[in-house]
């Protein structure tokens, strides 16, 4: 047994010393310095000042984490920014990215939403998430949304043979009470939302948006 590193050991907790303090002048391993030190209480103002260090290696490690994010953000958007010229032979891709632009979700939370109730312009969308985002089929869900007047048992198939996502990916329909005096609409079927759970995506149509905004000039506008 290491007797004299047991006695610097002892000491240095009984000093007030956190464990991590004292592997750093004592070679020897956590579980061993464990049971060497599972007797010694330490006193209060001891406690606290551990739990004060805690806190602050805590904070700067999520600080450190927030940055470390921050960057790959700002990495994933200037690379998507840069990349717009690439599509220049493209309409699909001009088309889609201003569609999204004016009605895709572009809140924190960092995940592509696009609704609409016209059939045609979904179908552009999935389109344009399949053929220039190169989403994975697995990654694609929906949601709809429904007023009670224009509610239908069958809603669910209904849009997914439209985007050709399969039932499995569908969320519950949201079904919202039907106001005073609202009339039915026999062609209406809903709105359908297409979602994709994916930051770095949404970080990339971000950057994609920034490179249209220069790419035609109205870069004054973000």
């Amino acid at each position: 047994m290491k007797y004299k590193e047991r006695l610097l050991a002892l000491k240095l907790r009984k000093n007030g010393l956190s464990y991590k303090e004292i592997l750093k002048k004592i070679e020897v391993s956590k579980s061993t310095l464990s049971i060497w030190l599972r007797e010694v209480e330490l006193t209060t103002e001891q406690k606290n000042r551990l739990l004060g260090k805690m806190d602050k290696m805590r904070y700067e490690l999520a600080k450190s984490k927030v940055a470390d994010r921050k960057k790959r953000t700002e990495e994933i958007i200037m690379r998507a920014k840069k990349e717009v010229k690439t599509f220049n032979k493209d309409p699909l891709f001009f088309v889609g990215l201003a569609l999204y632009w004016a009605e895709g979700a572009k809140n924190p939370v960092e995940s592509v939403k696009f609704a609409n109730s016209d059939e045609k312009m979904i179908l552009l969308m999935i389109k344009w998430l399949r053929k220039i985002c190169r989403v994975p089929e697995k990654k694609f869900k929906i949601h709809i949304h429904m007023h009670t007047l224009h509610c239908r048992e069958d809603i669910i198939e209904y849009w997914s043979k439209i985007t050709q996502v399969p039932p499995g990916q569908f969320y519950k329909p949201y079904i919202k009470p039907t106001s005073l005096g609202q009339r039915k609409n026999i062609l209406y079927n809903g709105t359908c939302s297409i979602i994709i759970h994916d930051k770095n995506l949404f970080r990339k149509i971000m950057g994609w948006k920034l490179g249209l905004q220069e790419y035609f000039g109205v870069d004054i506008l973000s």
